[in-house]
């Protein structure tokens, strides 16, 4: 492996490289392949932004023939047939028929652009400074997205106060506490030192936090929550949206609608970067300009996103990852969390989590390690790294699912009996 220039020229700032040491060449569907020929099976989809798999023939051929074409490239956000196509799509495809009525605002290329916008946003609608955040969130790396996230490391590189946020504990914290009526609480009693929030932000599922799937009567009570103190429901749906969670909006299971929520990651289709923040039309008191970026107009993203909302309804990929990821849970639960009692496993449509938080050592970084020398890339999730993420591109084949969820089950035998 010649990794040279990394080693010597790249900031030691890089993460992933150090647990999957080596250098990529190609990547097809659900595999990805080195400069030495070696194939590995990819579980974990560029952090959720690769839905639909490494280079899907599909949307290749719409970003071929754009560029062919002489397509527009960069624009900023003045009109273009391409944002018209992705608008026009999202609406038809994906908002309308779920009833859902919002506008579409593209804030920048990243999920935390799109988290700050949402937090800008209710903010100035509710002229208020506060917002609610859970502990166990992340939701970026910039300074008003940090402030929400909430492990140690992340928050460590932020160099200043990080404010404005209260956390609150996650619904899987304290299974005796109510925390919605602990939210209330401090909302209404006039000793508890916490001024009314702009809004609650949350993910439906924890992803880094450690795969927690919420219930659907606790996401209905914390919407029932704002509407009765005047606060603005965020949902981040940055890597659990775009079907992974077996729909395609991860709150649609909920019945609930947001005020606010935010997409990226898969949005963008083929790993294009593309974020946009969706708002009812109400809170649109945006001034012209207010909030912008440079490349909020990324015109290849807005093709290839196009193409995957085609694909994704037309191969009905949400309802494969509800029903295939039946497949996942039976797996672990029959073949994983048998091989030891302290294993635990959690999860909903195509993101799953193996938490071996009450095993002795960091044996999470030793499976990661030996999934990786057998062929299989999976990466690590929770309070102190020590569950196993599992996330399977949507258009990943039954076999190669089995195939990888073998690769852990032998992986996790070498663990346990080192």
């Amino acid at each position: 492996m010649n990794n040279q220039s990394f080693e010597q020229y790249e900031s030691a700032v890089r993460s992933y490289c150090r647990k999957f040491p080596t250098v990529f060449k190609k990547a097809k569907g659900a595999i990805l392949t080195d400069e030495e020929g070696q194939e590995y099976i990819d579980f974990f989809c560029g952090a959720g932004a690769l839905n639909y798999g490494h280079n899907p023939d599909y949307i290749k051929q719409k970003l071929i023939d754009y560029i062919e074409g002489d397509g527009v490239m960069h624009a900023l956000d003045m009109y273009t047939s391409a944002k018209r196509d992705l608008i026009d799509t999202l609406e038809n495809k994906i908002l309308a028929p779920r009833g859902l009525d919002y506008k579409i605002m593209f804030p920048g290329p990243t999920g935390t652009n799109a988290v700050e916008a949402a937090l800008k946003l209710a903010r100035k609608v509710k002229k208020r400074n506060n917002i609610v955040a859970l502990m166990g969130a992340f939701h970026g790396m910039t300074l008003g997205a940090l402030a929400l996230t909430c492990d140690t490391a992340s928050r460590a590189g932020a160099g200043v106060a990080l404010t404005d946020v209260i956390h609150i504990p996650a619904p899987y914290m304290f299974p005796e506490l109510d925390t919605i009526e602990y939210l209330e609480t401090l909302l209404t009693d006039d000793h508890s030192g916490v001024e009314l929030p702009a809004a609650v932000i949350l993910e439906t599922t924890q992803a880094e936090g450690g795969i927690y799937v919420f219930s659907e009567d606790y996401l209905k009570r914390m919407r029932a929550l704002c509407d009765k103190y005047d606060m603005l429901l965020i949902i981040d749906d940055i890597q659990i949206g775009c079907g992974r969670t077996g729909t395609f909006f991860s709150f649609e299971r909920a019945g609930i609608e947001p005020d606010i929520f935010v997409v990226s990651k898969s949005i963008g289709g083929y790993g294009m970067p593309l974020a946009l923040t969706l708002f009812k039309p109400e809170l649109d008191i945006w001034s012209p300009g207010e909030h912008n970026g440079t490349f909020r107009g990324n015109q290849l993203s807005f093709v290839a996103a196009t193409a995957a909302l085609d694909m994704m309804t037309e191969q009905q990929l949400a309802e494969k990852a509800k029903n295939e990821g039946e497949i996942i849970r039976e797996f672990l639960t029959n073949e994983i969390a048998s091989m030891h009692p302290d294993i635990e496993v959690r999860g909903i449509g195509f993101i799953w989590g193996i938490d071996l938080s009450k095993l002795p050592g960091d044996p999470t970084s030793a499976l990661i390690t030996e999934c990786f020398k057998r062929g299989l890339i999976a990466e690590s999730a929770g309070r102190k790294n020590a569950v196993l993420k599992i996330m399977p591109p949507l258009t990943i084949d039954k076999d190669t699912l089995m195939k990888g969820l073998h690769i852990i089950k032998e992986a996790l035998g070498a663990v346990l009996t080192a």
